[in-house]
């Protein structure tokens, strides 16, 4: 009994070391450390995060460290992110909860999940994942965040009618595992699974979700056009007009009133009250060729230096090769994930003559409209 009252207290001191040391960042200087950190673009979907992050300490502090009630506070808040891919969504949440508050956070593929009672991840193992983040404190992971990645893709059929009912119909990795998001994302208490493998039948441990923000991150590849086509009705028989193919691109841009209209959410094929757990969406566009230059030339060029120059070599890339990386991103619509990949591709070959010889110099230039990269000065390998 001693022994329990003495881990009791301990667990007592630990989670508040945990929120007396969360630090409290203004919104404005939350967005410069992300900015510090490499963070590129993207001010609107920046600066209402930041204010996001910003609000959840603050509230956290309210509760466990002032005794403020929750009822006197606003409530939590969910956001959805949604833009093109190589936008920078899922970028922000790593660096904001992770590396900056440093906060127990989750990144979830949500597509690897399953409704409950089926083969695969049950749904209700995203927050076991938290509490393994938290160290297995389940009062510090009620304080943590979960990230819901890929989100577009539990997206399914508009099939409402089987789900109008008691719930005797499943739909196993679409409205299945939207239905399980509910009680998650509304703030109820959760009966969490300790162990991945056969969760129906482990020992659980209730997690109150009132306190975790759940942002989730999405391409919604097609949902420009669904919102600009919902309304249609086409014709039958012979004066039936074929529909055309969405022209949407890949990268594409939406504006507020696109996504904060739940009934396109719906035909796209999530339900509205799901869609209405989240307190604000937010769209993220493509990313400008400026902002890419700046992500190249800031994040993954001067890395390589790095990397180069503890081979001993001096690596230096062309002003044109630089234009010409961004604007292959640009047109095979990667956005700032296909840049790594691009150069990594050029780079290989010098790498592979150059890396372990003594040093020297290596020089990636474009010619002839290819990019070409040379070796100069290098000296014998070691012996």
């Amino acid at each position: 009994m001693a022994q329990r009252i003495a881990d009791l207290s301990l667990e007592r001191k630990n989670f508040e070391n945990f929120i007396n040391t969360l630090p409290l960042l203004s919104p404005r200087e939350i967005y410069e450390r992300l900015e510090d950190l490499g963070y590129r673009g993207q001010e609107r979907g920046r600066q209402s995060v930041s204010l996001m992050a910003y609000r959840h300490i603050k509230r956290l502090k309210a509760i466990h460290a002032d005794g403020v009630k929750r009822d006197k506070l606003p409530a939590k808040t969910n956001y959805l992110l949604m833009g093109p891919t190589g936008c920078g969504k899922t970028f922000l949440v790593e660096l904001l909860f992770q590396k900056i508050l440093q906060i127990p956070t989750v990144i979830i593929d949500i597509t690897s999940f399953t409704e409950s009672g089926y083969v695969g991840d049950d749904a209700r193992t995203i927050l076991t994942r938290l509490l393994f983040a938290a160290g297995g404190d389940p009062r510090i992971a009620a304080c943590g965040v979960v990230c819901l990645d890929e989100f577009d893709k539990i997206a399914t059929a508009k099939s409402n009618a089987r789900f109008a009912g008691e719930g005797t119909t499943k739909d196993v990795s679409g409205l299945g595992v939207q239905r399980e998001l509910l009680k998650m994302l509304e703030g109820s208490d959760v009966a969490v699974p300790l162990d991945f493998g056969y969760s129906s039948f482990g020992e659980r441990i209730v997690l109150p979700t009132a306190d975790i923000p759940f942002l989730a991150c999405g391409a919604f590849s097609g949902f420009k056009y669904t919102a600009q086509t919902k309304g249609g009705e086409e014709e039958i028989g012979f004066r039936r007009i074929p529909k055309k193919k969405s022209p949407e691109k890949v990268a594409y841009s939406l504006e507020e009133g696109e996504v904060n209209d739940v009934e396109t959410f719906q035909v796209y094929g999530f339900l509205p009250e799901l869609i209405a757990r989240f307190t604000r969406i937010i769209p993220f566009d493509p990313l400008s060729h400026d902002t890419l230059k700046e992500i190249l030339q800031d994040n993954v060029i001067d890395r390589y230096t790095k990397e180069f120059e503890d081979e001993g070599l001096e690596l230096r890339v062309s002003n044109n090769v630089i234009d010409y990386l961004i604007n292959q991103a640009i047109k095979k619509q990667t956005g700032a994930r296909g840049l790594n990949s691009l150069l990594t591709a050029y780079l290989e070959e010098a790498a592979y003559r150059a890396f372990a010889t003594g040093g020297g110099r290596v020089r990636v230039d474009l010619r002839k409209g290819k990019v070409v990269s040379r070796v100069v000065a290098s000296f014998r390998a070691r012996t």
